[in-house]
């Protein structure tokens, strides 16, 4: 019950406290819907950019003959081959790896091997590239080498240290 009222009462203070300071609440409004409309143009063309590429990739099956291709290395370093998916995409998309984990519990279970490391993953891994891609071109930035390298490489060792602590909590 408190959950439902508490962005009510949230707009109602705003709207109280705009008027005991003689804000004038429309036209800030507006002001604030213009200037959010003028961010999403700008933004469109990046994220437009970010779906195709992650629908092409998908669509191509190129990741699922990289997985036949280096099962042999998965399996000798001892990570589930069906969590290669999900790692790939967690940096890339929150939803698609959303979906990918939901496939994962769904299809092996929340409390299996594989659904808790899968759990882990996704829990202790970003989405670096939509977020560096949405983000520092609303601002701007254009050098993202490192904050790109950095981002990728803490993904990496999340989710190394993800099969590690369960390997150590669990088994």
């Amino acid at each position: 019950m408190i959950s439902n009222l508490i962005i009510p009462f949230i707009v109602l203070f705003i709207i109280i406290h705009g008027f005991v300071k003689g804000v004038n609440i429309y036209d800030e409004f507006l002001v604030g819907v213009k200037e959010g409309l003028d961010i999403t143009l700008k933004l469109f063309p990046t994220i437009f950019a970010m779906l195709l590429a992650i629908d092409v990739l998908i669509k191509s099956n190129v990741i699922n003959d990289f997985i036949v291709l280096i099962k042999p290395f998965l399996n000798f370093i001892k990570f589930p081959s069906e969590l290669f998916m999900l790692g790939f995409m967690r940096p890339i998309s929150g939803s698609s790896s959303m979906v990918l984990l939901n496939d994962i519990l769904t299809s092996s279970g929340p409390d299996s091997y594989i659904g808790r490391i899968a759990s882990v993953i996704q829990g202790s891994t970003d989405t670096t590239i939509y977020i560096i891609g949405l983000y520092f071109s609303s601002i701007g930035v254009k050098k993202i080498k490192y904050s790109l390298i950095v981002g990728l490489m803490a993904d990496i060792m999340a989710i190394i240290l993800s099969v590690v602590v369960i390997n150590i909590l669990f088994y």
